[in-house]
């Protein structure tokens, strides 16, 4: 999409030609193998399809003026030879600082990029939103009408690739985008019928790629920092079976701990800066995990100043009913629900919500209010895995 886009310059042309390609992938490799080069191939057919609709409408529009004609080049020509030689698996990085024009909403900045570049469907963005399917997707096609405006110079925005300047300008967009694919490749693992999983390395790679971009941003250090020392409890975090496995009873050997030694490395190295932001003290977090041992040489107390932090810098009723989480450690369940109650409102619709309210109320003997919040829950799941894991907390009510 990404490589199309560059040359094409047309959202709908270079979305067409992509499905295209994908299309005629599904027809043909199983007959005669995948490529060795699966993206060039998908790059090579979309762009033979783009050029066809090209001339199609070229048969459609005027001709211009003889004495235009004669020095017209071959434009066709040069736009193969340059996505032939084109650097193509870094243009998504590209296509991410266009999607994200400040032009544009961030919420549709987001949205957009999630859609386009990582090919999350509507509803995985609405449910990382929190909103219905219909309102993401009037914002994705206002989002999509705003660029086709801006490329047919309607309202004089250009649709180009960012400077220096206009990079750092939408660095935080870009990487809010990256962690929602994250975050969405995360909740993925371990569901044997969901093949989102490999988004969580695409966007480590889109990280990496930041960093090569900004080299001294902190913030960036620390989203990637974050991303991997989450990844790194990868193997741990499911069973065989795919079902879910709580910090506390993780084998903790299964660890990758190179993963968490870069991820470690690099958050240091980001606190040197003294710029603290919400992805360098989410990364503080994962780190104090990483760094105990076992799950009674957590910091908790800790966690919860760090928690306390991020609801300064990033109010967000999710970063409190993490912190009740700390605060059940610390306190015990009441004062946890104590902080829980009150984001009934803000997060009815939210899975987790009603997983840890169920959880304290269970351990508050709280039996029927506990019942409910688990059958909650479950209706909110969004794998087989979440469901399962609430479950066996139903089993275990009596």
């Amino acid at each position: 999409m990404a490589a199309l886009l560059r040359y094409f310059r047309d959202l709908d042309l270079a979305e067409e030609a992509f499905q295209e390609a994908c299309l005629r992938a599904l027809k043909t490799w199983p007959q005669n193998g995948p490529p060795r080069d699966a993206s060039a191939w998908l790059i090579f057919v979309g762009r033979n399809v783009a050029l066809d609709t090209v001339r199609r409408r070229a048969k459609q529009t005027a001709l211009p003026p003889e004495e235009a004609l004669s020095d017209t080049e071959d434009a066709e020509a040069a736009i193969a030879e340059r996505m032939d030689g084109a650097h193509y698996r870094d243009d998504v990085l590209r296509l991410l600082f266009i999607c994200c024009h400040p032009e544009l909403p961030a919420t549709q900045q987001i949205a957009l990029a999630l859609r386009i570049v990582s090919g999350l469907s509507v509803g995985q963005i609405a449910r990382a939103f929190l909103v219905s399917e219909a309102a993401m997707e009037q914002r994705i096609t206002r989002a999509k009408a705003r660029i086709a405006r801006a490329q047919s110079g309607e309202d004089g925005v250009p649709f180009e690739a960012p400077g220096p300047v206009e990079r750092a300008e939408r660095l935080g967009v870009v990487a809010a985008m990256i962690y929602l694919v994250f975050n969405e490749g995360y909740s993925a693992a371990g569901d044997a019928s969901n093949a989102r999983e490999a988004l969580t390395e695409e966007a480590i790679r889109l990280a990496r790629l930041l960093l090569r971009l900004f080299q001294a941003e902190p913030e960036i250090m620390g989203l990637t920092a974050l991303m991997l020392l989450q990844q790194a409890r990868a193997e741990a975090r499911f069973d065989r079976d795919g079902a879910v496995i709580l910090l506390d009873n993780q084998d903790r050997a299964l660890w990758n701990r190179a993963m968490i030694s870069e991820g470690l490395a690099l958050l240091d190295k980001a606190v040197r800066h003294r710029q603290p932001g919400p992805y360098q003290v989410q990364a503080a977090i994962a780190a104090l995990h990483a760094r105990a041992a076992r799950p009674e040489d957590t910091d908790w107390a800790q966690i919860d100043l760090l928690y306390g932090t991020l609801e300064i810098m990033q109010p967000s009723p999710v970063i409190t009913l993490n912190r009740a989480v700390a605060i059940a450690k610390l306190r015990g369940p009441e004062a946890a629900l104590a902080m829980v109650d009150p984001l009934g409102d803000r997060l009815s619709g939210y899975f987790h919500y009603h997983g840890v309210r169920g959880a304290l109320l269970m351990q508050l003997g709280r039996t029927r209010e506990a019942r409910e919040g688990f059958m909650t829950a479950i209706s909110l799941a969004t794998t087989a895995a979440e469901a399962a894991h609430i479950r066996s907390h139903l089993d275990g009510l009596t």
